[in-house]
Formats: structure tokens, sequence, C-alpha cells
């Protein structure tokens, strides 16, 4: 890491002692690899760190107000945690934020960090008074202004009170020194004398003492009357900007929503995605994540993304029709182009893999989506200052599935599957696995909302034996971090399974999600098998706007009996990308690396493969890279997507396949996703009740976990062994294949399930 600016002036200037409200100086913040650290101003007052830029700090600060608005950061001290890495470094965290400091020397580092500490415990205190203080809804201005009304008039009472005493305490005061005079006056022994006169100046003391206390309390009522009213206004400004605040906010996502109308309406931007003009911010190593240094930059996309090959489709007349790898507008394909005369061998169009029809009619709808008006802004201001483990996320920003159920979405185009197991072309079978891996992101354009989490035990099973021909069981495996395994089998010769954690990061305007693991897929007949890995899904306008998705990423799949790859690309939106948006390129080669199929289309709608038939080096693009070019034949429909069914924008935007995963089944074990009461209310629309049962099985849950802790800490204490939870259906093993450990199934759930002996089952709902 650099440590730029190190040898230039003192890292402190100047400052109050440590134990002072206020401290000022400077430091060096770590920024970015390329930057390293930089000088910066820090400011530490009222529990807040704040810093600015030497320029900012040089040329625009002034006076106070100028300051303010020159400030780089902030950090609130009493949520933060301060650690010493070595000598002259300080680090601060609090939240998703991360301060990495440098003070100039060891002496100057321990100022600040006991100045940071004294800081952080005054800040603490201060918030636990005002919470003790402070009751769970803000008062009205109205109501402030009543009581600090009433509070003045109670003041003012006092204060008369004070008056009469004063008057009366002046009035008997004189008529005390009259009584005196006049004793003095008298013929009276010397000491007599004496002792009249030392009580007279007594009480020349009390009246002028008890005058005092009445001017004083005077100006203490002047004061709180100035103070109040000064208070107030404050008060008053601070309100009207929090109010000005959340109008801003709504504008905009009303104009965002607006602009995002017109932009899809308008006829010359056709083939602009439905989705708002967003860039992909670049990735930072992980001290770089932390710093919110240059935030306000943004990133895009450079044309180096484009495909590093062209294809020439070779027509009747031999003449070349060039395209950049964009097949998917060069065939209308459709399902019925799988015969004799495409590129794929007969023995993998036999059979259509839907001709059997279910045997149970399935439902078609659910209840529509109720219109609730509620935002995420909505919720995270009124959270400010809270423990976010503390803030329970209501299901209104939920779908009524969990996710064990949208991990079985990924069987809703099996059929491809199906058909691959009877193809006597490896290369071909892979073209088709390639499919079935994008069609599993086919079911995501439209669904932002997020599925439930499943609790710690809960299951899901799909058995479709007798209609499909195969049978689907997932489990949630653990919970810190969250984990589910999916096994499928079929009766039509393949076998697939994957165990999935999902990782995800805020970066501000976007939320990032990588599954982690690996998908497995056998067929049982050719004994080839598939490992591939999914791609980042990406959530953007999570703040402001209409949220949308983006999937981006490389996936490569391995057939690991033969050694043949596909190698697919999923681009990223690009506002300068002339490519039509989410799109999915890929080629197809053989063990030898020598290209067979290119592979093209979008991820939301459908697939196209093409054979290549010659491939040369072509000139260089416009980044100076020599791209290969591939003749092929036309390409051919390898996977399209359904139609969503009726009215699908008020039912969660759910498919087909979707529609059906919540249905009830008799039979199912005891911890199957169906029998979720709150998943169940909320498909029902009775949301406010779903809310309730929600925070009941997270705190449930939560016992549960707690008692396990326990458990384990009492047997650590015994010198015994604690196993732990272990899940029903699966158990770990290393994979020979990819050196993981990972859970697969074990067996025994559909036996269960015939003998209806869900004894094992805990009570989780």
């Amino acid at each position: 890491m650099s440590e730029q600016g190190k040898g230039s002036a003192s890292a402190s200037a100047a400052a109050p002692a440590p134990g002072s409200d206020t401290y000022k100086g400077w430091l060096f913040k770590w920024t970015n690899y390329l930057k390293g650290y930089q000088r910066r101003w820090f400011v530490l007052s009222n529990g807040l760190l704040s810093y600015y830029s030497f320029l900012c700090l040089l040329f625009c600060c002034r006076t106070q107000a100028e300051m303010a608005h020159t400030c780089r950061g902030t950090i609130n001290l009493a949520t933060a945690h301060i650690d010493t890495e070595d000598a002259c470094n300080i680090v601060l965290s609090s939240g998703g934020r991360t301060y990495h400091l440098k003070a100039s020397t060891e002496v100057e580092r321990q100022r600040w960090v006991t100045a940071l500490e004294l800081a952080k415990a005054k800040a603490i205190r201060m918030m636990n008074d005002q919470s003790d203080d402070s009751g769970d809804e803000e008062p009205t201005s109205q109501s402030d202004r009543s009581e600090i009304q009433g509070t003045l008039k109670i003041l003012v009472s006092k204060l008369d009170d004070l008056s009469t005493c004063n008057d009366l305490i002046a009035k008997h005061g004189a008529a005390l020194q009259r009584s005196l005079s006049e004793l003095e006056g008298l013929k009276v022994p010397v000491e007599g004398g004496e002792k009249i006169k030392a009580v007279n100046e007594r009480a020349t003391l009390f009246r002028i003492t008890s005058n005092a206390m009445i001017n004083a309390c005077r100006d203490f009522l002047d004061l709180a009357e100035t103070h109040s009213r000064r208070w107030q206004r404050a008060l008053q400004y601070e309100r009207e900007q929090r109010t000005h605040l959340e109008e801003t906010i709504e504008q905009l996502a009303k104009q965002h929503n607006s602009l995002e109308r017109a932009w899809r309406e308008a006829p010359t931007l056709s083939s602009t995605p439905s989705a708002p003009t967003t860039s992909k911010g670049s990735e930072r190593p992980h001290k770089e994540e932390a710093s919110d240094e240059d935030e306000d930059t943004e990133y895009f996309d450079a044309m180096e993304d484009s495909p590093a090959f062209i294809t020439v489709t070779a027509s009747e007349n031999t003449q070349h029709r060039r395209s950049q790898s964009n097949l998917s507008g060069a065939s209308g394909g459709h399902p019925s182009d799988w015969n004799q005369d495409d590129h794929m061998s007969p023995s993998c169009n036999d059979v259509s893999g839907k001709e059997l029809q279910p045997r149970r009619q399935r439902r078609t709808h659910i209840p529509d989506k109720p219109n609730y008006s509620l935002n995420l802004w909505s919720i995270m201001k009124n959270c400010i200052g809270k423990e976010l483990s503390k803030i329970p996320m209501p299901v209104n920003f939920n779908e009524p599935l969990s996710m064990l159920q949208r991990l079985t979405e990924d069987l809703e185009y099996h059929e491809l599957l199906d058909k691959a197991a009877r193809c006597d072309s490896s290369l071909e079978q892979m073209c088709l696995v390639a499919a079935f891996s994008v069609s599993s992101y086919s079911t995501t354009v439209h669904r932002t909302a997020k599925p439930f989490n499943p609790l710690l035990g809960e299951t899901y099973e799909l058995d479709r034996l007798e209609e499909f021909g195969y049978r689907s069981l997932c489990e949630q495996v653990s919970h810190h971090p969250p984990a589910a395994a999916h096994h499928v089998i079929s009766q039509r010769g393949w076998t697939l399974w994957q165990e999935i954690t999902i990782a995800s990061k805020f970066r501000g305007k976007y939320l990032s999600i990588m599954p982690l693991g690996a998908i497995h897929l056998h067929f049982h007949s050719s004994g080839n098998h598939y490992v591939w890995r999914k791609v980042t899904s990406t959530v953007h306008n999570i703040i402001v706007g209409k949220l949308w998705i983006d999937q981006s990423g490389d996936i490569e799949i391995v057939n690991h009996r033969t050694k043949e790859t596909c190698q697919l690309k999923f681009s990223p939106y690009s506002y300068f990308s002339r490519d039509v948006p989410r799109k999915v390129t890929g080629v197809v080669a053989d063990s030898g690396g020598q290209a067979n199929y290119i592979l093209s289309g979008t991820w939301d709608d459908k697939m196209e493969y093409a054979k290549i038939i010659q491939s040369s080096r072509g000139g260089s693009g416009s980044e100076g890279k020599q791209k290969t070019v591939y003749q092929t034949l036309s390409p051919k429909l390898l996977w399209k997507k359904y139609p969503l069914p009726e009215n699908a924008e008020n039912m969660y935007y759910f498919s087909a396949l979707a529609l059906t995963l919540n249905e009830s089944e008799e039979g199912v074990g005891l911890t199957d996703s169906r029998l979720r009461p709150d998943q169940r209310l909320m498909e029902d629309g009775r949301w406010d009740e779903a809310n309730s049962e929600k925070q009941r099985l997270e705190e449930k849950q939560r016992a549960v976990r707690r008692r396990r802790e326990a458990e384990a800490s009492d047997a650590l204490d015994e010198g015994r062994e604690y196993e732990g939870y272990q899940p029903l259906w699966f158990h770990q093993r290393r994979d020979s294949i990819t050196g993981e450990t990972n859970f697969v199934y074990k067996g025994g759930y559909w036996e269960s399930k015939e003998r209806q002996d869900w004894s094992m089952c805990p009570d989780i709902f």
C-alpha cells in the first residue's frame, strides 16, 4: 500500500486536549490502491468524526457553514468500533463503513485513540439518555410548542411568587431595621448596643442577598425565554429540512419513473432495456470497499466486453452474412424447428419432453397482490439510529415463496435435460445443458421481490414423478451462513444436485447477489458429469426508483468425463453498448479446445445454437485484439421462454410453475414450506397477520439457536463433545471432482413419505 504524503507536514495541527469536546488535526486516510493514503483534516465533535480534503479546506472553507458543506464523510462514534492495527494505524468501523487512518507518530496516534474513546463513551451516554427520555413517536410541533409555553408559564408563576416574597422580605426587613434603629437610640448598656448593631448589619446583608436571588431568578427566566425561542427555531428548521428531504426523495422517484416510462415508449430507443440507465460500479479490493472516498464516481462498461469472435452464417448461395455474435435476431425459431433438418442428431428429438399431460389439474392463479403503498425509504427513515439486527423487515418486500421454492424453479425447463439425456453426441448434449443453465434466470427479469428466508431445517419437495418423471427435495442445512441443499432425480435418465450459499454486497446504488456453490448434473446412460456455477445477480435502484435486475458474469460448464467445455458470457447492461440487453453468448468446445457450436440469445427470452463449419483468424477489433471468425450454419432455436400466465403482473409475475409451488399438498413433511404460516397468510393477502406471524417464527428460531449455544457451552465446560445441528435428509461429503465439502442427499425422505412417518421432523413452525 502506498504511504503517499507521509513525509509532508505534521500529521496533526494544534488541537485541544483529547478530553475536551472538540479535537482537530491532520491524519492520513486510506482511499484506494491508486492513491494510497491521502492527507485529510479530521474534526471530532459531539460524538461525530468528520473529515475534509486539504484543497477544500484551503480554498473553500472560511466559515463554519462552508466547512459543513465541504465535509467528505462522517462516522458516528456511538456505534463505531475502534481498533489499532500497528504503531500508527487506527481502524474505525460502523455498519458497512470503515476508515483506515494513520497518524504521523505513535504518540499522535495514542492522542487520537484517547480522544476517540472518550468521545465514544460520551456519545453512548448521550444516546442512552435520549433513548430513555424519548417516546416511540416524535411529538408534533404543536405539542412541543404547548409544552414549552406551559413550562414558561410555570417559570413566570414561580418568579411572581419569588417577587412577592422579595416584597415581603423588603417590607419586613425595613420594619426590622427601623426597630433596630429605634433600639440604638435608647439608653442601653454598651454591650447591648453592639449586639443591636450586629443584628442590624445582618438584616441588611439578608435583604441584599434576597434581592440578588430574585435578580438571578429573573435573569434565568430571561435566558430560558431566549434559548427557548432559539431551540424552537432550530427544531422547526430541522423539521422543515426533514420534510423537504422526504418530499425531494418522493419527487425524484416520481420523476425517475416518468423518465423511465417516456424512455421505454420512445420509438428510437425500443431496443434499450425496460430498466433505467444505470452504470455498474467497478469492484474494489477489500480495503477499498470499506472506503467511501470517491463514491460518486461512476464506472461504465467498456466495449472490451464485446465477444472475442465474429460469426458468419453460410447461406445456400455461399454469400456470407455477418453479425456480431447476435444470433437471437437471425431466426424466428419455433419448437417445430427440431426436425431432421436440424443440426442436432435425431436421437435428441424423438420426444418433445412435454407429451405427457399432467394427471392432476394444478392451480393457475393465486390471490392478487394487495396494493399497499410502501417503499424501502419509508422504513429506513424511521430506523435511523436503531440496531439493524432488531429491525424486522416486513413481508411487503417479499413474494409468497421461500428461497427453497425459488431454487426448485430451476426445473421449469426440465424437458431440456430430458432431451439431453437422449442425445448420442456429448457436444449436442452440452448445448442443451447450457440452455438449461441460462433458462433458470428467465423467471428473474420481473421478480424484484425477495423470497422468504427459510428457517433452519425447513424443507420443500416437488413430486412430479407421475407427470414429468422427476422428484425434487430441498432442505435448509445451515442458517449462518444461509445454505440450502437440493437434490433431483429423474426417471428420464438424469440426476441434479447442488448446495447454494448466498453472499451479498450492498453498494449504495445496487445490491450484488452472488450464489456460491457448484451445480452437478449426471446423465445415467452416458456417465457424463457436468459441473457449473451461477453468475452474479444485481438489483439496481435499491433506494430510489423502480427496481430492476441484471445478470452478469461468466459460466464455465465442464463435462468431467469427456473434458468438453462451454464458455457462457452474460453481458452486463451498458448504456454505450449497441447489443441487445440481457445478452448471452457462448462457445462449445471439444476436449482439444476446438470450437464446435456457437450459442447466442438472451437470458430472459431464448437461446439459439449454430454449428461451426469453419473458423479463421480475423482482423483486429477496436481494442487491437484479434478476433476469431466462425462460419456457421443457420442458427436454430434451442430454448424459448414460456409466456407468463394471464394477470401475472398482479400475481408477483409468477410463472406457471411458480403458481403451483405453494399449492397445498397432502402428505408432505411437517417442515415443508407449504406449511409455513406467515408465507401462507401473505399469499392470502393478509399481510398484517403475516408480519406478526413472521416475527413469531423468527423469535422462535432465535430461542432455539440460543438454547443450542447454551448446550454447546455446557458441553465445552464439561469436556464432552457437542455434535450441533445436523440436517435430516442431507449429510456432508467431500466431492471427488471439485474437492469441496458440501451437503448431498443421504436418502430416506421419499420412504418416510410413503410410510407417512414424520416423527423425526423438528417443530419449526
